[in-house]
């Protein structure tokens, strides 16, 4: 089967550019759509890197497109109360009807993200626990009966409407590739979706999720491993990869050597990333989500179809 491929709205990259308008990042969602594209993404972060709230510009998206899914890469739930954000991804899974995927994650440790968490009045250091007991709130509130809840927060009988438009609730993917995320993803989630390992690394981590979920009675066969990966297609490799240096550095403010190391990029000819991908396919990876650097019309354009080409 081939995999599915997704696309990276440039939320972060309009903000950081001057041009926070929604209206070309909804056009680029109906491109992707009209292309072929399995799906749509959206990042997230308040204050660290400042951009488009991920909810909010995803039920526009939902409006405007009938067939893709629509997913958040990552949301940090520890920042929301779990009352409100189950309450909002009901509404936006209705919008969609069903087609809303919940890509989770616990935050980078650096100076600007534990900022970020100040500001919330989310203490860091708790980050983990409250988003594993939010997101256990959250699927108790999407299944539509009474809840009374008592832990972080207090919940009395509390009973949520609409549900989500998808039973349950939307699928919950955990992007990191620390070992924790091995037993968490196994027993709790319902994909892995990293931006971190090598294909090597990630066939290990995956083979062991998968042994997980099955000693804990899952069935590992329903969960999805995907991945979140930095492209930028040019026959002059040498031009591309001073294009990924460039992007990740103005992106995250850091050196592009060190981001390289905690991110996957490829720079060069199209048949590289081909190649490339394909890597990742024949550990298991089902679903891709793509983020361009620059370019997007173009970039749109030329990965249409790539799918198809990793599942021959």
């Amino acid at each position: 089967m081939a995999p599915r491929i997704g696309y990276l709205l440039p939320t972060r990259e309009s903000v950081m550019e001057g041009h926070p308008a929604a209206a070309p990042l909804l056009a680029l969602a109906e491109r992707a759509e009209t292309l072929g594209y399995d799906s749509v993404w959206v990042g997230d972060s308040l204050l660290a890197r400042p951009r488009h709230e991920p909810i909010t510009l995803l039920a526009g998206v939902a409006g405007r497109t009938k067939r893709v899914e629509l997913g958040t890469a990552v949301l940090l739930p520890a920042l929301r109360n779990p009352v409100v954000l189950a309450h909002q991804v009901a509404t936006l899974d209705q919008v969609a009807e069903g087609r809303v995927i919940l890509g989770v994650g616990i935050a980078t440790d650096v100076p600007n993200i534990r900022d970020e968490f100040e500001a919330a009045g989310v203490p860091f250091e708790k980050r983990v626990g409250r988003m594993l007991e939010g997101l256990r709130l959250c699927r108790a509130l999407w299944t539509g009966e009474p809840v009374d809840w008592q832990g972080r927060w207090t919940v009395k009988h509390g009973t949520l409407g609409p549900v989500p438009h998808r039973p349950g609730g939307p699928p919950i993917w955990i992007g990191g590739a620390a070992e924790a995320s091995v037993e968490r993803v196994g027993k709790h989630f319902d994909g892995w979706f990293p931006n971190g390992p090598d294909p090597a690394r990630v066939a290990d981590m995956w083979q062991r999720m998968q042994a997980v979920a099955r000693e804990n009675g899952r069935d590992p066969s329903a969960m999805t491993a995907a991945t979140y990966l930095t492209i930028a297609i040019d026959d002059d490799a040498e031009r591309a990869t001073r294009r990924i240096d460039a992007f990740l550095e103005s992106y995250y403010g850091q050196p592009a050597a060190l981001m390289r190391k905690r991110q996957p990029s490829y720079g060069g000819p199209l048949e590289g990333a081909r190649q490339w991908l394909a890597d990742y396919a024949a550990v298991g990876v089902s679903h891709f989500v793509l983020r361009f650097a620059g370019d997007h019309e173009r970039h749109l354009e030329l990965l249409a179809g790539i799918g198809a080409d990793l599942g021959r």
